[in-house]
């Protein structure tokens, strides 16, 4: 049997990643806007971000998140000016649409289970239907909450490569679907460009104190 450790220096194998730990990388991740232009990252880099973040939680292992990496740099342009002229849209190395499907829950949903017992792949599809069939707020608050699962990833995960990200909802997002041909069934959860941040982040604007939100039992009497 291959262990962790050997797994994980396989998928680290092309790809050279920061020796920062999980804390690191949620204290210095920032929404960058001023990206370098001239950068690229690689086939590799992007390939790792991708099979990581496709691990992200997702309720009844059902994966919503359809991730669309906007390459061509017209379309790039075109999504731009549908995003009130954002720099990152153009500038960053890679642009991705976090999507997210919402009937995916339905669609062939065995394979979801497909390493389990007939009976337990039988169990689960049927939970699935009895849960989301009827429940269509409930269908898409599940979806877009496991496409933010992975945009989390994906941001935690582009820090420990060295790069910086932007999750953005400023945009035309009925335009920006058009123009990605987005499938009925999805919704738009956010853009994400990623790349190597030209600039330092401001100062934080103003973090709230633990107190502020985090309540033991129950909220406070207002």
């Amino acid at each position: 049997m291959i262990s962790d450790e050997a797994t994980a220096r396989q998928l680290n194998a092309d790809v050279e990643v920061n020796a920062i730990s999980v804390s690191q990388a949620v204290e210095t991740r920032r929404s960058i806007k001023v990206f370098d232009p001239a950068h690229r990252m690689s086939e590799q880099e992007v390939k790792w971000l991708f099979e990581r973040a496709i691990l992200s939680p997702t309720a009844f292992n059902i994966q919503h998140w359809r991730f669309v990496q906007v390459k061509d740099i017209a379309l790039r342009k075109r999504i731009r000016a549908l995003a009130w002229d954002q720099a990152q849209v153009t500038d960053a190395s890679i642009l991705l649409v976090l999507c997210a499907d919402l009937k995916a829950w339905n669609k062939n949903p065995h394979r979801y289970w497909k390493n389990t017992p007939k009976e337990i792949q039988d169990s689960m599809v049927e939970t699935m239907r009895q849960f989301y069939g009827n429940d269509a707020q409930l269908e898409r608050d599940e979806a877009i909450r496991s496409c933010s699962f992975a945009a989390c990833s994906l941001m935690l995960l582009a820090k420990e490569l060295g790069y910086d990200s932007c999750p953005m909802d400023g945009f035309d997002f009925a335009e920006v679907a058009r123009l990605i041909n987005l499938p009925k069934d999805c919704e738009i959860c956010m853009m994400l460009p990623i790349g190597k941040a030209l600039e330092p982040p401001y100062p934080r604007s103003g973090q709230l104190l633990t107190s502020d939100v985090v309540f033991t039992d129950r909220f406070p009497d207002e």
